[in-house]
């Protein structure tokens, strides 16, 4: 039963047919036959190595019972860490990815399928090699297991770079008026991200027509919510990106910008944001991009500003 619930070998031979119907199971029966204790599963996707992962150690250091920790990388990369590392172990079977392609967002699905094998995973956030948290666990685990909605950014953009993606070959599924646009960067709950991988119908649709420059990680998920599941979405991110450079590719930050107010200024940005009923000002709980030489100064002030 313990091997079902919670496998604990992440290898395995499934195909991604396979392992969509696999993860798509969901018990009719309410209630649990033990006691579960919800998990955050962070998934992180990334090209190869993960630079700032002695900070992420750090921040999940003591609190294991509530997270997991699922890692993509191109296929034949193998995962630098110690065997006491929380990462340890912890890379899932993987395909090659390429950026701005539907293997990106192949990849997601792949990542949100084999961590719900996991019966105690209950939200389920995307990341990049590149991202930090701002907050310290506690603060983040009750934060999404809180929440009544998930974290996904879907808007509409009149632009070229979003109702300009569009294509009437997916009519009269898929109209313009449900066409949205959103950071790739999401958190989900459970019932959603199962939803997300049983979709054969819309997918299909999308691995057909969106193709450069129409990015499917950037449409898919916020179009698929905004069509069906829009009342459980929050319609933002929780990642924090500064896009003020106005190129293809969000700002990156190094050594050199890392100071106290710099991250404070990410935590405390003087905007508001709903969670459930009411504003808050927390409203990203990680931010991106970060490079390999912004780690040691993260780690020197981590304690200060994030409490970990």
């Amino acid at each position: 039963m313990q091997a079902f619930l919670h496998p604990p070998n992440l290898s395995h031979t499934l195909s991604d047919d396979e392992l969509f119907w696999r993860a798509s199971l969901v018990p009719k029966k309410l209630d649990y036959p033990y006691r579960r204790i919800p998990k955050v599963a962070f998934m992180f996707l990334t090209r190869g190595p993960l630079p700032l992962f002695p900070l992420w150690e750090k921040f999940f250091h003591g609190h294991a019972p509530l997270f997991n920790i699922y890692v993509h990388t191109p296929p034949r990369y193998i995962l630098n860490v110690s065997t006491s590392s929380p990462f340890y172990g912890r890379q899932i079977p993987s395909q090659d990815v390429s950026w701005g392609t539907v293997s990106l967002a192949d990849a997601e699905r792949r990542l949100l399928a084999n961590a719900l094998l996991d019966f105690s995973n209950e939200r389920f956030v995307l990341l990049s090699e590149s991202c930090i948290p701002i907050y310290n666990f506690p603060t983040v685990y009750r934060y999404l297991t809180d929440s009544a909605h998930s974290f996904v950014e879907s808007y509409d953009d009149p632009s070229r770079y979003g109702r300009g993606r569009y294509s009437r070959n997916m009519l009269p599924d898929i109209q313009l008026k449900h066409w949205r646009k959103g950071s790739q960067w999401f958190e989900l709950n459970r019932a959603l991200a199962v939803y997300i991988i049983s979709d054969t119908y819309y997918y299909t649709l999308f691995r057909k027509y969106c193709k450069p420059a129409c990015y499917p990680d950037e449409h898919y998920i916020p179009t698929f919510l905004n069509m069906f599941h829009g009342s459980h979405n929050s319609n933002r991110t929780v990642t924090w990106v500064d896009w003020s450079m106005l190129g293809p590719h969000p700002a990156t930050y190094g050594r050199a910008n890392i100071t106290v107010g710099f991250i404070q200024a990410i935590r405390n940005n003087g905007s508001l944001c709903r969670y459930n009923s009411e504003m808050t000002s927390i409203c990203y709980l990680f931010a991106r991009k970060f490079d390999q030489s912004a780690l040691e100064p993260l780690l020197n002030l981590s304690s200060e500003v994030m409490n970990f």
